[in-house]
């Protein structure tokens, strides 16, 4: 008997480089599906600074703090938890190299090699661990609770039993008698 494997949680952002291009947004987003990732959450959000410091306080210190910080609070951007078996693998597949000029050369069909304009502009982000989702879902999404998805979507995403909204951007379980179907 094959076992499905659970599916695993990845924060995904746009950053304001692609979300002042709708149709690069467009594009990206017909890719992630294209990739069978589902849309758990989507919010189109303007970050302050302060979000954007506690965001990406492992950079404390570091040269490029503050370009980044500045950057990401210029313009509004897309937020995406996607669940998929190895979505943080694959999502930062899909994404490329941080670094523009070796997305360019080595990933040119990634998302950065594609669209990258420098390592600050870079298009989009995504979690590095499962640790790093956790976190950052708690700073973006305040109101998701990943153990609760588990518990009570997980399986319905698992088994395709979902909808898809394309005015929220979200997959949303189709739980009205589909108790029988669960086991």
């Amino acid at each position: 008997m094959l076992i499905a494997k659970t599916l695993q949680l990845t924060l995904a952002i746009l950053k304001p480089d692609v979300v002042k291009h709708p149709y690069i947004v467009q594009e990206i987003r017909e890719l992630i599906l294209a990739n069978k990732f589902y849309f758990v959450k989507s919010k189109l959000m303007h970050l302050t600074k302060l979000q954007a410091a506690e965001f990406y306080k492992e950079h404390d210190g570091k040269f490029f703090q503050g370009r980044l910080i500045n950057f990401m609070t210029s313009g509004p951007i897309w937020a995406h938890i996607l669940a998929r078996e190895n979505a943080i693998e694959e999502w930062r597949a899909m994404i490329g190299p941080t670094k523009v000029l070796k997305a360019f050369y080595e990933a040119p069909e990634s998302i950065r090699g594609r669209h990258g304009l420098t390592d600050t502009r870079n298009c989009t982000h995504g979690a590095d661990s499962e640790k790093s989702a956790r976190r950052e879902f708690q700073l973006l999404f305040s109101d998701f609770i990943s153990d609760q998805w588990y518990e009570e979507d997980e399986e319905y995403f698992r088994k395709g039993l979902v909808t898809f909204d394309s005015v929220t951007f979200q997959h949303m379980p189709v739980k009205n008698n589909s108790k029988h179907i669960l086991r």
